[in-house]
């Protein structure tokens, strides 16, 4: 294994723990996850899954820098319901996107 991999499954296993500590912290400190607290939860539980997929072989190479091995977005390339222009292959940032457009758009109504 190169100095690089080792360094990827460093930060791939930090990103993990630090994952898993944030979604524990939230499902065992309140009773109920509600609102924002509950889309934090399913945000890092999703962070944690991908690192767990990164650490094992994962689904595919996304081209993103954040998650290189994480899941791919089952839109990209989806002819009759495309991604926006320029969003990549990454599940994971393409779900970030969408909720700060869904914020955007809330935030826009008030």
């Amino acid at each position: 294994m190169s100095q690089s991999q080792a360094q990827t499954q460093q930060a791939e296993l930090r990103e993990l723990q630090t994952a898993l500590r944030t979604a524990s912290d939230i499902a065992f400190d309140v009773q109920a996850p509600a609102g924002e607290q509950a889309e934090v939860l399913v945000d890092a539980l999703r962070r944690a899954l991908s690192a767990a997929l990164a650490l094992s072989d994962g689904p595919g190479t996304t081209g993103c820098r954040e998650h290189p091995r994480g899941a791919i977005d089952p839109l990209y390339g989806d002819k009759e319901d495309p991604l926006p222009p320029g969003w990549g292959k990454c599940l994971l940032c393409n779900d970030r996107r969408r909720r700060a457009n869904a914020r955007r758009g809330a935030m826009a109504l008030r």
